[in-house]
């Protein structure tokens, strides 16, 4: 979908993602040859995803490899700097972070409303664009049992909770004494993605490390496979979504790649990683 109109649709949207769009790019009502000027990669990389997917039977088998971004793109250092270490253990809640992109809208919704109401807190980050996230939490959170919203700076992430990034903007983790908090800044796009998964996971491995569960699903491109590794790296269990399952196997090929991800799921067995670790 790449339309003006969407900004003010945004559940018609999202209701198109169900039916099977793979992307939605918000076109300006003005300026638009300077968008297809500054857009042309992300719309490039839009027709590819929807090539290569499988929109007749989502999320039940395997798309084709989606080439990953060119080079020259910012990388997670442009936010915050790596972990230098394990994350000091001074709580034992665990927390939970998912990283998704093309076909994350169903890929979400089949593993959220999987979970029981009591679970561990979850962020979440789900490429799509500014005003749409809003309306992604609410439809969520009205068919799951446990609360999903759209995350607001320092809320608090508690067991039961489903924080997701909004659009536009990246969220982070932080740590105050034995509590996680959500972060949700400002700063360029990484991996030409604003909010991005490798900033994200990058945070949870700094400051979550072990207590954590780094999950990267469906997705075009390789936003998170590095992320996903410091999770690793850092302590934290990591999964990835299977070759089978996803929509795009791009994200998760990327995070296997590197042997970052320790198990390898089938989209309906991912709600029990949230909740054994």
């Amino acid at each position: 979908i790449c339309s003006s109109l969407t900004q003010k649709g945004a559940e018609t949207s999202l209701q198109a993602l169900s039916a099977g769009a793979v992307e939605i790019i918000t076109k300006p009502t003005t300026g638009l040859k300077n968008f297809l000027l500054e857009s042309a990669a992300e719309l490039v990389a839009a027709i590819r995803a929807a090539a290569n997917s499988n929109v007749r039977n989502l999320g039940k088998r395997s798309a084709s490899p989606v080439p990953v971004a060119p080079a020259g793109k910012l990388t997670a250092d442009a936010i915050l700097p790596a972990a230098t270490g394990h994350a000091m253990a001074q709580t034992t809640e665990r927390i939970v972070a998912i990283g998704t992109s093309t076909g994350g809208t169903q890929a979400l919704e089949a593993v959220l409303k999987a979970l029981p109401r009591v679970c561990p807190g979850i962020v979440i980050v789900q490429h799509m664009p500014e005003k749409f996230t809003a309306s992604f939490a609410e439809r969520l959170n009205s068919i799951c049992a446990i609360e999903v919203r759209e995350a607001r700076n320092n809320d608090r992430i508690l067991p039961g909770l489903a924080l997701i990034a909004p659009g536009g903007k990246h969220l982070i983790v932080t740590r105050s004494g034995a509590y996680y908090h959500a972060q949700v800044i400002d700063g360029p796009q990484v991996n030409r993605h604003r909010p991005s998964v490798d900033v994200l996971f990058r945070s949870v491995a700094k400051f979550a490390g072990k207590n954590a569960t780094g999950i990267i699903m469906t997705g075009m491109g390789d936003d998170g496979a590095r992320g996903l590794k410091e999770m690793l790296d850092a302590g934290a269990a990591t999964v990835a979504q299977d070759e089978a399952s996803c929509v795009v196997f791009g994200m998760p090929k990327e995070a296997i790649k590197l042997n970052a991800a320790q198990r390898i799921m089938p989209l309906e067995h991912i709600h029990q990683a949230i909740l054994n670790g």
